[in-house]
């Protein structure tokens, strides 16, 4: 049965990249790793399930918690929904982007059962790129598929900054000549089956900066979510000078007092926008910079912890353990094993 024709870009909206230059800063700083793992050919009818966020991330790279994924529809027309939620619909050039790795289903024009996409590939590790093929023979749709690992607080789900699934067209001129160039170029590494290891991951990373660029360009102003909280006159001021001074012993009436505003207001605004208080913010602020420096470089714990703010080992060492279930010792020694096998 034909689904009902959705109106054309219902889902996505013309993206000015000029528009937001306050996020400029966040998305100079990621720190990004990643890959195309495989290119799909459906044809009508067609539909899958993907694996959870957890069984993404163990199936593609272990020790990750959570993944980016993205879908470039190369041709044809798709649907995706997240959750089982609204259906979002991208067409020949989109980029689909699940910046949470949330499991979401797929599908066609036409009706059909869904199926678990694990049911349709051997899992890793792959000599070449796989292919998945899938459907009864009707219209086809080619669709490449790549995912994204980044401990940057937004892709944090806890910080709201994205919603679950985004659809993004680029715009005409240069940008979108060059990224629809990227999309060509990911599409016709796939086709060659390379070996994975000869497909380059700077590609990848590219292609999610300038799609999370088009997206925020283009989405409405938000009530709450970190990209709200930076452009929130009482919250940018205070998250400014906790980003830039994580080591310091901050107290509400400090920051506070850098936002020109009385400190129930500021916890208010914490609480409404962010969903946390100051000094939690702070907290989280804090076991992000510290991950990163346990994955980077060879500095010792105590090194670490007093570079984010923590007089005593012990007390970094809890904080981060109740972040992340590890101690910073077995942490970093399960990064770098994982690293060592990718």
């Amino acid at each position: 049965m034909l689904m009902p024709e959705p109106q054309t870009g219902h889902d996505r909206g013309t993206a000015d990249p000029d528009r937001n230059t306050a996020l400029a800063a966040a998305l100079d700083r990621l720190s990004l790793e990643g890959a195309i793992f495989f290119r799909s050919e459906f044809t009508e009818c067609w539909a899958y399930r993907s694996l959870t966020p957890e069984g993404m991330a163990e199936t593609l790279h272990p020790g990750a918690r959570r993944l980016i994924i993205f879908h470039i529809v190369a041709a044809g027309r798709c649907w995706v929904s997240p959750h089982g939620g609204e259906r979002r619909w991208a067409d020949r050039g989109d980029v689909i982007v699940l910046p949470y790795g949330d499991q979401h289903e797929m599908g066609g024009l036409q009706e059909a059962e869904v199926v678990p996409i694990e049911t349709l590939f051997e899992p890793p590790p792959w000599d070449s790129l796989p292919i998945v093929r899938h459907g009864e023979g009707g219209d086809r749709t080619d669709i490449v598929c790549g995912y994204l690992h980044s401990g940057d607080p937004l892709f944090d789900p806890g910080l709201r900054a994205f919603p679950p699934v985004f659809v993004v067209r680029p715009p005409e001129g240069p940008m979108a000549q060059w990224v629809r160039s990227s999309i060509d170029y990911a599409v016709a590494v796939s086709e060659n089956s390379l070996p994975t290891g000869s497909i380059p991951t700077q590609l990848p990373e590219l292609l999610l900066v300038e799609a999370v660029r088009l997206h925020l360009a283009s989405a409405p102003a938000a009530d709450n979510g970190w990209i709200a909280a930076i452009r929130d006159p009482v919250l940018a001021p205070a998250l400014a000078q906790l980003h830039a001074h994580p080591g310091h012993k901050w107290t509400v009436a400090e920051l506070a007092s850098s936002a020109a505003v009385s400190r129930s207001l500021l916890d208010e605004r914490f609480r409404k926008v962010l969903g946390r208080s100051p000094i939690r913010y702070l907290t989280d602020w804090r076991m992000h910079l510290a991950t990163g420096l346990l994955a980077t470089t060879d500095h010792g714990v105590a090194v670490i912890a007093r570079r984010v703010g923590y007089d005593a080992e012990e007390a970094f060492s809890r904080a981060f353990k109740r972040a992340t279930g590890s101690s910073p010792g077995t942490w970093r020694a399960a990064k770098t094993a994982v690293a060592r096998e990718l």
